[in-house]
């Protein structure tokens, strides 16, 4: 059984940075499309960004030069570096492949970011 654990979110003030990291329990990151996804209180889970297997990404119009994603296949781990954070921004953070396949959403990780 696969788990994707996220973590790094926190606490942050607008402008500032959090990198997010996910770890899965075993390699599925050479053969799928990885990608960060959000859900803020009310409204549904979005992409964020994505990565392929061979390191092509993509990214969400509202993020694009705030955000990049980025893998480590060894490691078998992606990571999401958001930049100039805004209030709008808070939400939970997870990681899924792209499509997401319900048996690995996680608990994701909580950023919160203050005005």
């Amino acid at each position: 059984q696969v788990h994707l654990v996220e973590s790094g979110g926190g606490l942050v003030q607008a402008g500032g940075s959090l990198r997010l990291s996910c770890v899965a329990s075993r390699s599925i990151f050479n053969k799928s499309i990885m990608g960060w996804f959000r859900q803020a209180p009310g409204n549904q889970r979005e992409l964020v960004a994505s990565i392929s297997h061979r390191g092509l990404t993509s990214y969400a119009e509202s993020m694009k030069g705030r955000v990049t994603i980025s893998r480590d296949s060894a490691k078998n781990a992606i990571y999401l570096d958001l930049n100039s954070l805004k209030p709008e921004d808070t939400a939970v953070y997870y990681c899924n492949t792209n499509p997401p396949a319900r048996v690995f959403w996680g608990q994701g990780t909580q950023v919160t970011v203050s005005s």
